[in-house]
């Protein structure tokens, strides 16, 4: 599939990885729909796209409902007439360890609360959910050929501090596998899923914490660096330009391994 002659979808479009990828695959020609609940971000960005003479829109999303995400489809649909690609990179963090204990008197003295599990679980597994289904039903009903691209992450094998955002990461992982079976039963031949599981990005969110704790970050990194922004825009460039890339998550870390540094 060409991205030049594609329509993408990008949720969490206003920073990070959701950013990069609107931004890039606009450049490669794609027309683009931004997605994410910061409306100053979104009009930025898209206006320069804009100016710069890329096709792109945008539309305050909120993930984890449905009316707001079918609108957001809705708008591909009208105003570009397809859907090709879809970016499913919304994502929140809310890290804090199941239980920890005073360390004078041995007793329970803060938690993970529920709020914070299922706030994680909405944004980051419900929302995606929703993403790829609403993209689905209009790629199927409009038969548009294309890929879900839902972005896991290296995280999925469990860092500590992040059993919440572990577990909606270990479980998008899954997913292509199960989605690719699904499509297939079901004679879908024109939508193939693939997901991407980042390492530590070099996005400005990671290199402006703690000089420290971003050290023993890439030390425990066999690249000996951060992952760029770049290469994930690669990986998404290879999956949409590769049709045997298909019912698959791909590592792109650097080969690190998970340690637990949240604290």
């Amino acid at each position: 599939m060409q991205i030049n002659k594609s329509v993408a979808v990008i949720t969490g479009a206003a920073s990070g990885l959701g950013e990069a990828a609107a931004r890039s695959l606009a450049a490669l020609g794609a027309k683009v729909i931004l997605a994410d609940m910061n409306l100053e971000k979104l009009q930025l960005i898209t206006d320069e796209l804009v100016a710069a003479e890329y096709s792109a829109v945008y539309k305050v999303t909120d993930v984890t409902d449905d009316n707001s995400v079918a609108a957001l489809m809705d708008l591909a649909i009208q105003e570009y007439g397809a859907i090709n690609i879809v970016v499913a990179s919304a994502g929140i963090i809310r890290d804090s360890y199941l239980v920890t204990p005073d360390r004078e008197t041995g007793k329970v003295k803060k938690f993970m609360s529920t709020e914070q599990f299922r706030q994680v679980v909405d944004v980051n597994l419900t929302g995606v959910f929703i993403t790829l289904r609403e993209a689905a039903i209009k790629m199927v009903n409009h038969q548009c050929k294309g890929v879900l691209i839902p972005i896991s992450s290296i995280n999925k094998i469990g860092e500590l501090g992040q059993l919440n955002y572990a577990s909606t990461k270990a479980a998008i992982a899954l997913w292509p596998k199960i989605l690719a079976g699904e499509f297939h039963a079901r004679n879908i031949k024109h939508i193939r899923v693939a997901a991407i599981a980042p390492g530590y990005v070099a996005t400005p969110m990671l290199t402006s914490i703690n000089p420290e704790i971003l050290q023993k970050i890439v030390a425990d990194i066999p690249l000996d660096r951060l992952v760029n922004p770049e290469e994930i825009i690669q990986t998404i460039r290879f999956i949409v330009e590769n049709e045997a890339v298909h019912g698959t998550t791909l590592e792109v870390s650097g080969g690190i391994i998970g340690k637990g540094l949240a604290k």
